[in-house]
Protein backbone atom coordinates (compact mmCIF):
# COMPACT_ATOMS: atom_id res chain seq x y z
CA UNK A 1 0.00 0.00 0.00
CA UNK A 2 1.57 3.94 -0.74
CA UNK A 3 1.44 5.85 2.08
CA UNK A 4 2.59 9.68 1.15
CA UNK A 5 3.24 11.50 4.76
CA UNK A 6 3.16 15.54 4.73
CA UNK A 7 5.27 17.68 6.67
CA UNK A 8 6.66 21.47 7.20
CA UNK A 9 3.39 23.58 7.38
CA UNK A 10 2.99 25.63 9.50
CA UNK A 11 2.75 29.65 10.24
CA UNK A 12 4.61 31.73 8.38
CA UNK A 13 4.63 36.34 7.72
CA UNK A 14 3.74 37.39 4.14
CA UNK A 15 6.95 37.20 2.77
CA UNK A 16 8.45 34.52 4.33
CA UNK A 17 9.60 31.05 3.31
CA UNK A 18 8.35 27.22 4.34
CA UNK A 19 9.54 23.76 3.08
CA UNK A 20 6.83 21.02 2.60
CA UNK A 21 8.42 17.67 2.53
CA UNK A 22 6.51 14.48 1.42
CA UNK A 23 7.49 10.83 2.28
CA UNK A 24 6.07 8.47 0.04
CA UNK A 25 6.78 4.54 0.73
CA UNK A 26 4.73 1.03 -1.08
CA UNK A 27 6.03 1.91 -4.38
CA UNK A 28 9.19 2.41 -6.33
CA UNK A 29 9.03 6.31 -5.79
CA UNK A 30 11.50 7.21 -9.19
CA UNK A 31 8.74 5.47 -11.54
CA UNK A 32 5.99 8.19 -10.58
CA UNK A 33 5.33 11.67 -10.99
CA UNK A 34 4.50 13.73 -7.92
CA UNK A 35 2.41 16.55 -7.36
CA UNK A 36 1.42 19.52 -4.87
CA UNK A 37 -1.37 20.39 -4.44
CA UNK A 38 -3.41 22.60 -2.45
CA UNK A 39 -7.18 23.31 -1.23
CA UNK A 40 -8.61 26.68 0.18
CA UNK A 41 -12.01 26.39 2.02
CA UNK A 42 -15.17 26.54 -0.57
CA UNK A 43 -12.40 26.38 -3.58
CA UNK A 44 -11.59 23.52 -5.50
CA UNK A 45 -8.59 21.17 -4.79
CA UNK A 46 -5.88 23.15 -7.98
CA UNK A 47 -2.59 21.92 -8.57
CA UNK A 48 0.63 24.01 -7.44
CA UNK A 49 3.42 21.98 -9.09
CA UNK A 50 4.23 18.24 -10.46
CA UNK A 51 7.69 16.52 -11.31
CA UNK A 52 7.97 14.04 -13.37
CA UNK A 53 10.43 10.64 -13.02
CA UNK A 54 13.03 12.62 -15.01
CA UNK A 55 12.59 16.32 -13.09
CA UNK A 56 10.61 18.02 -15.19
CA UNK A 57 8.44 20.54 -13.60
CA UNK A 58 5.31 22.19 -14.27
CA UNK A 59 3.63 25.20 -12.06
CA UNK A 60 0.95 26.62 -11.25
CA UNK A 61 0.86 30.70 -13.02
CA UNK A 62 0.15 31.57 -9.29
CA UNK A 63 3.59 30.41 -7.88
CA UNK A 64 5.88 30.45 -10.56
CA UNK A 65 9.23 32.03 -9.67
CA UNK A 66 7.93 31.48 -6.52
CA UNK A 67 8.03 27.79 -5.24
CA UNK A 68 10.17 25.41 -6.21
CA UNK A 69 9.34 21.70 -6.38
CA UNK A 70 12.00 18.60 -6.33
CA UNK A 71 12.64 15.00 -5.20
CA UNK A 72 15.26 13.05 -3.70
CA UNK A 73 14.65 9.65 -5.23
CA UNK A 74 17.55 8.16 -2.92
CA UNK A 75 14.86 9.09 -0.06
CA UNK A 76 11.65 8.64 -1.41
CA UNK A 77 10.53 12.66 -0.86
CA UNK A 78 9.26 15.18 -2.88
CA UNK A 79 9.43 19.11 -1.17
CA UNK A 80 8.15 21.86 -2.25
CA UNK A 81 9.91 25.21 -1.41
CA UNK A 82 7.81 28.11 -0.99
CA UNK A 83 9.35 31.40 -0.88
CA UNK A 84 8.08 34.82 -1.26
CA UNK A 85 4.41 33.64 0.46
CA UNK A 86 1.29 35.88 0.06
CA UNK A 87 -1.66 35.54 2.37
CA UNK A 88 -3.32 33.87 -1.04
CA UNK A 89 -1.16 30.85 -0.77
CA UNK A 90 -2.99 30.32 2.41
CA UNK A 91 -4.26 26.68 2.08
CA UNK A 92 -4.09 22.80 3.12
CA UNK A 93 -0.95 21.25 1.16
CA UNK A 94 -1.25 17.94 -0.02
CA UNK A 95 1.26 15.62 -1.90
CA UNK A 96 -0.24 13.17 -4.63
CA UNK A 97 1.47 10.49 -6.50
CA UNK A 98 0.67 10.07 -10.11
CA UNK A 99 0.09 7.15 -12.07
CA UNK A 100 1.77 5.73 -14.65
CA UNK A 101 -1.26 4.34 -16.53
CA UNK A 102 -4.15 6.19 -16.70
CA UNK A 103 -6.43 3.65 -15.29
CA UNK A 104 -4.25 3.41 -12.17
CA UNK A 105 -4.47 4.69 -8.86
CA UNK A 106 -3.94 8.40 -7.94
CA UNK A 107 -2.47 8.48 -3.81
CA UNK A 108 -2.67 11.41 -2.12
CA UNK A 109 -1.34 12.07 1.54
CA UNK A 110 -3.51 13.29 4.36
CA UNK A 111 -2.20 17.23 3.72
CA UNK A 112 -0.33 19.79 5.62
CA UNK A 113 -1.92 23.41 6.73
CA UNK A 114 0.17 26.29 5.49
CA UNK A 115 -1.51 30.12 7.00
CA UNK A 116 0.07 33.26 5.41
CA UNK A 117 -0.99 35.44 8.34
CA UNK A 118 0.73 38.93 9.30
Amino acid sequence: QVQLVESGGGLVQPGGSLRLSCAASGSIFRLYTMGWYRQSPGKQRDLVASISKDGSTNYADSVKGRFTISRDNAKNTVYLQMNSLKFEDTAVYYCKQFPILISGNAYWGQGTQVTVSS
